[in-house]
Protein backbone atom coordinates (compact mmCIF):
# COMPACT_ATOMS: atom_id res chain seq x y z
CA UNK A 1 0.00 0.00 0.00
CA UNK A 2 1.41 3.39 -0.97
CA UNK A 3 1.92 6.21 1.52
CA UNK A 4 0.17 9.38 0.32
CA UNK A 5 2.24 12.54 0.44
CA UNK A 6 -0.40 14.60 2.21
CA UNK A 7 -0.60 12.16 5.14
CA UNK A 8 3.02 11.21 5.72
CA UNK A 9 5.38 12.41 8.42
CA UNK A 10 9.13 12.59 7.89
CA UNK A 11 11.09 9.94 9.78
CA UNK A 12 13.80 11.26 12.11
CA UNK A 13 16.63 9.65 14.08
CA UNK A 14 14.63 10.34 17.26
CA UNK A 15 11.65 8.47 15.87
CA UNK A 16 13.84 5.46 15.09
CA UNK A 17 14.88 5.29 18.74
CA UNK A 18 11.22 5.54 19.77
CA UNK A 19 10.37 2.72 17.37
CA UNK A 20 12.95 0.52 19.09
CA UNK A 21 11.62 1.38 22.54
CA UNK A 22 8.10 0.31 21.62
CA UNK A 23 9.21 -2.80 19.75
CA UNK A 24 8.34 -1.59 16.24
CA UNK A 25 10.70 -3.01 13.63
CA UNK A 26 12.54 -0.62 11.30
CA UNK A 27 12.52 -1.26 7.54
CA UNK A 28 15.52 -0.03 5.55
CA UNK A 29 16.46 -0.41 1.88
CA UNK A 30 19.00 1.05 -0.50
CA UNK A 31 18.39 3.48 -3.36
CA UNK A 32 20.80 5.26 -5.67
CA UNK A 33 18.59 7.19 -8.10
CA UNK A 34 15.46 9.34 -8.26
CA UNK A 35 13.12 6.78 -9.85
CA UNK A 36 13.90 3.92 -7.48
CA UNK A 37 13.93 6.19 -4.42
CA UNK A 38 10.45 7.49 -5.35
CA UNK A 39 9.07 3.95 -5.37
CA UNK A 40 10.87 2.87 -2.19
CA UNK A 41 9.82 5.99 -0.28
CA UNK A 42 6.17 5.81 -1.36
CA UNK A 43 6.00 2.16 -0.29
CA UNK A 44 6.62 3.17 3.33
CA UNK A 45 10.30 2.44 3.95
CA UNK A 46 11.59 4.09 7.14
CA UNK A 47 15.22 4.56 6.13
CA UNK A 48 16.82 4.76 2.69
CA UNK A 49 20.52 3.99 2.59
CA UNK A 50 22.46 5.50 -0.27
CA UNK A 51 25.02 2.75 0.07
CA UNK A 52 28.50 2.52 -1.35
CA UNK A 53 27.06 -0.71 -2.76
CA UNK A 54 26.29 1.61 -5.68
CA UNK A 55 29.85 0.74 -6.64
CA UNK A 56 28.69 -2.84 -7.27
CA UNK A 57 25.07 -2.36 -8.31
CA UNK A 58 25.28 0.77 -10.44
CA UNK A 59 28.89 0.72 -11.69
CA UNK A 60 29.67 -3.00 -11.84
CA UNK A 61 32.75 -2.96 -9.63
CA UNK A 62 33.76 -6.09 -7.74
CA UNK A 63 33.96 -4.24 -4.39
CA UNK A 64 32.65 -1.04 -2.81
CA UNK A 65 36.14 0.48 -2.73
CA UNK A 66 36.31 2.36 -6.08
CA UNK A 67 33.33 4.67 -5.60
CA UNK A 68 34.29 8.28 -4.85
CA UNK A 69 32.89 10.94 -2.56
CA UNK A 70 31.71 12.99 -5.55
CA UNK A 71 29.87 9.97 -6.93
CA UNK A 72 28.21 9.27 -3.58
CA UNK A 73 27.04 12.87 -3.39
CA UNK A 74 25.59 12.59 -6.90
CA UNK A 75 23.63 9.45 -5.99
CA UNK A 76 22.51 10.92 -2.65
CA UNK A 77 21.29 14.14 -4.29
CA UNK A 78 19.20 12.13 -6.74
CA UNK A 79 17.62 10.16 -3.89
CA UNK A 80 16.91 13.17 -1.68
CA UNK A 81 15.00 14.90 -4.49
CA UNK A 82 12.66 11.91 -4.62
CA UNK A 83 11.77 11.30 -1.00
CA UNK A 84 8.91 12.59 1.08
CA UNK A 85 8.98 10.37 4.17
CA UNK A 86 12.15 8.31 4.55
CA UNK A 87 15.27 9.22 6.51
CA UNK A 88 18.16 9.29 4.01
CA UNK A 89 21.55 8.03 5.22
CA UNK A 90 24.66 8.06 3.02
CA UNK A 91 27.77 5.91 3.21
CA UNK A 92 30.99 7.90 3.47
CA UNK A 93 33.07 5.98 0.90
CA UNK A 94 36.38 4.26 1.46
CA UNK A 95 39.30 6.68 1.65
CA UNK A 96 37.14 9.64 2.62
CA UNK A 97 37.34 9.33 6.43
CA UNK A 98 39.94 6.74 7.44
CA UNK A 99 42.92 9.07 6.97
CA UNK A 100 42.08 11.60 9.67
CA UNK A 101 39.21 13.02 11.66
CA UNK A 102 39.62 16.30 9.77
CA UNK A 103 39.09 14.48 6.47
CA UNK A 104 36.11 12.62 7.93
CA UNK A 105 34.48 15.88 9.00
CA UNK A 106 35.09 17.50 5.62
CA UNK A 107 33.58 14.51 3.80
CA UNK A 108 30.53 14.33 6.07
CA UNK A 109 29.82 18.05 5.76
CA UNK A 110 30.10 17.87 1.96
CA UNK A 111 27.58 15.01 1.87
CA UNK A 112 25.07 16.83 4.06
CA UNK A 113 25.45 20.27 2.43
CA UNK A 114 25.61 19.15 -1.19
CA UNK A 115 23.07 16.31 -1.18
CA UNK A 116 20.59 17.33 1.51
CA UNK A 117 20.82 13.91 3.16
CA UNK A 118 19.99 13.47 6.84
CA UNK A 119 23.03 11.58 8.09
CA UNK A 120 26.05 9.45 7.20
CA UNK A 121 27.19 5.88 7.82
CA UNK A 122 30.75 4.91 8.74
CA UNK A 123 32.30 1.43 8.97
CA UNK A 124 34.37 0.49 12.01
CA UNK A 125 34.60 0.79 15.78
CA UNK A 126 37.41 1.91 18.05
CA UNK A 127 39.79 2.46 15.13
CA UNK A 128 37.61 5.32 13.82
CA UNK A 129 36.57 6.68 17.22
CA UNK A 130 38.17 10.09 16.65
CA UNK A 131 36.57 10.48 13.23
CA UNK A 132 33.11 9.54 14.49
CA UNK A 133 33.42 11.99 17.40
CA UNK A 134 34.49 14.83 15.15
CA UNK A 135 31.65 14.26 12.67
CA UNK A 136 29.12 14.09 15.51
CA UNK A 137 30.54 17.27 17.05
CA UNK A 138 29.52 19.12 13.88
CA UNK A 139 25.92 18.03 14.35
CA UNK A 140 25.94 15.39 11.62
CA UNK A 141 24.02 12.22 12.61
CA UNK A 142 26.16 9.10 12.31
CA UNK A 143 25.11 5.49 11.85
CA UNK A 144 27.76 2.89 12.62
CA UNK A 145 28.48 -0.33 10.73
CA UNK A 146 30.08 -3.37 12.36
CA UNK A 147 30.50 -7.08 11.72
CA UNK A 148 31.31 -7.69 8.09
CA UNK A 149 32.60 -4.33 6.87
CA UNK A 150 32.89 -4.42 3.05
CA UNK A 151 35.31 -1.49 2.92
CA UNK A 152 37.81 -3.74 4.75
CA UNK A 153 37.40 -6.69 2.39
CA UNK A 154 41.06 -6.77 1.41
CA UNK A 155 42.02 -6.88 5.09
CA UNK A 156 39.75 -9.83 5.89
CA UNK A 157 40.05 -11.46 2.46
CA UNK A 158 36.60 -13.03 2.66
CA UNK A 159 32.90 -12.20 2.98
CA UNK A 160 32.35 -14.96 5.55
CA UNK A 161 30.34 -14.55 8.76
CA UNK A 162 32.09 -12.36 11.33
CA UNK A 163 32.31 -12.56 15.15
CA UNK A 164 31.82 -16.31 15.39
CA UNK A 165 34.63 -16.74 17.93
CA UNK A 166 34.50 -15.36 21.47
CA UNK A 167 37.27 -12.78 21.09
CA UNK A 168 35.85 -11.17 17.95
CA UNK A 169 32.33 -11.23 19.42
CA UNK A 170 33.56 -9.43 22.56
CA UNK A 171 35.32 -6.83 20.41
CA UNK A 172 32.13 -6.27 18.42
CA UNK A 173 30.03 -5.79 21.57
CA UNK A 174 32.65 -3.37 22.90
CA UNK A 175 32.60 -1.40 19.65
CA UNK A 176 28.80 -1.26 19.67
CA UNK A 177 28.79 0.23 23.16
CA UNK A 178 31.53 2.68 22.19
CA UNK A 179 29.58 3.91 19.17
CA UNK A 180 26.49 4.35 21.33
CA UNK A 181 28.48 6.32 23.93
CA UNK A 182 29.95 8.53 21.20
CA UNK A 183 26.44 9.43 20.06
CA UNK A 184 25.67 7.29 16.99
CA UNK A 185 21.90 7.08 16.44
CA UNK A 186 22.01 3.50 15.17
CA UNK A 187 24.26 0.71 13.96
CA UNK A 188 24.14 -1.72 11.05
CA UNK A 189 25.34 -5.22 11.93
CA UNK A 190 26.29 -7.29 8.90
CA UNK A 191 26.65 -11.05 8.67
CA UNK A 192 27.02 -12.08 12.32
CA UNK A 193 25.44 -14.95 14.30
CA UNK A 194 21.77 -14.35 15.15
CA UNK A 195 22.27 -14.94 18.88
CA UNK A 196 24.98 -12.26 18.95
CA UNK A 197 22.64 -9.87 17.16
CA UNK A 198 20.11 -10.47 19.93
CA UNK A 199 22.68 -9.82 22.67
CA UNK A 200 23.82 -6.60 21.01
CA UNK A 201 20.31 -5.27 20.40
CA UNK A 202 19.29 -5.91 24.01
CA UNK A 203 22.44 -4.28 25.40
CA UNK A 204 22.00 -0.81 23.87
CA UNK A 205 19.22 1.76 23.56
CA UNK A 206 19.92 2.72 19.94
CA UNK A 207 18.44 0.78 16.99
CA UNK A 208 20.43 -2.15 15.62
CA UNK A 209 19.71 -2.82 11.95
CA UNK A 210 20.68 -6.22 10.64
CA UNK A 211 21.73 -7.59 7.28
CA UNK A 212 22.37 -11.24 7.89
CA UNK A 213 22.26 -10.64 11.65
CA UNK A 214 19.14 -12.65 12.46
CA UNK A 215 15.54 -11.76 13.42
CA UNK A 216 16.18 -10.47 16.95
CA UNK A 217 17.61 -7.04 16.04
CA UNK A 218 15.54 -3.86 15.71
CA UNK A 219 15.24 -3.73 11.94
CA UNK A 220 16.50 -5.04 8.64
CA UNK A 221 18.26 -3.64 5.57
CA UNK A 222 18.74 -5.17 2.13
CA UNK A 223 19.98 -3.93 -1.23
CA UNK A 224 16.82 -3.16 -3.19
CA UNK A 225 18.16 -4.56 -6.46
CA UNK A 226 18.86 -7.85 -4.66
CA UNK A 227 15.51 -8.25 -2.92
CA UNK A 228 13.64 -7.37 -6.14
CA UNK A 229 15.53 -10.02 -8.06
CA UNK A 230 17.12 -7.56 -10.48
CA UNK A 231 20.61 -8.81 -9.70
CA UNK A 232 21.08 -12.52 -10.43
CA UNK A 233 24.53 -13.61 -9.27
CA UNK A 234 24.40 -12.41 -5.64
CA UNK A 235 22.50 -14.97 -3.54
CA UNK A 236 23.74 -14.98 0.07
CA UNK A 237 21.89 -16.90 2.74
CA UNK A 238 20.51 -13.73 4.34
CA UNK A 239 18.80 -12.55 1.14
CA UNK A 240 15.10 -13.09 0.49
CA UNK A 241 13.89 -12.13 -2.99
CA UNK A 242 10.39 -10.66 -3.09
CA UNK A 243 10.11 -10.51 -6.89
CA UNK A 244 11.88 -11.71 -10.04
CA UNK A 245 12.19 -8.42 -11.88
CA UNK A 246 15.18 -9.60 -13.88
CA UNK A 247 12.96 -12.12 -15.63
CA UNK A 248 10.02 -9.72 -16.00
CA UNK A 249 12.21 -6.92 -17.36
CA UNK A 250 14.00 -9.25 -19.76
CA UNK A 251 10.65 -10.51 -21.07
CA UNK A 252 9.30 -6.98 -21.53
CA UNK A 253 12.42 -5.80 -23.36
CA UNK A 254 12.41 -8.91 -25.57
CA UNK A 255 8.76 -8.23 -26.47
CA UNK A 256 9.65 -4.64 -27.33
CA UNK A 257 12.53 -5.74 -29.57
CA UNK A 258 10.30 -8.23 -31.38
CA UNK A 259 7.53 -5.70 -31.97
CA UNK A 260 9.92 -3.04 -33.26
CA UNK A 261 11.52 -5.49 -35.67
CA UNK A 262 8.17 -6.86 -36.85
CA UNK A 263 6.71 -3.39 -37.32
CA UNK A 264 3.95 -3.97 -34.76
CA UNK A 265 5.25 -1.06 -32.67
CA UNK A 266 4.40 1.71 -33.00
CA UNK A 267 0.89 1.11 -34.31
CA UNK A 268 -1.46 3.90 -35.33
CA UNK A 269 -2.63 3.92 -31.69
CA UNK A 270 0.86 5.03 -30.59
CA UNK A 271 1.15 7.58 -33.43
CA UNK A 272 0.10 11.23 -33.78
Amino acid sequence: MSVHKETVKRITTHQLKEMKSRGEKIAMLTAYDFSMASIVDAAGIDVILVGDSASNVMAGHETTLPITLDQMIYHASSVVRAINRSLVIVDIPFGSYQGSSREALKSAIRIIKESGAHGVKMEGGKEIEESVSRVLSAGVPVMGHLGLTPQSIYKFGTYTVRAKDKEEAETLVSDVRLLEELGCFGIVLEKIPANLGKVVSESVSIPIIGIGAGPFVDGQVLVTHDMLGITKEFKPRFLKTYANLNEKMSEAISNYVNEVKSGDFPSLKESY
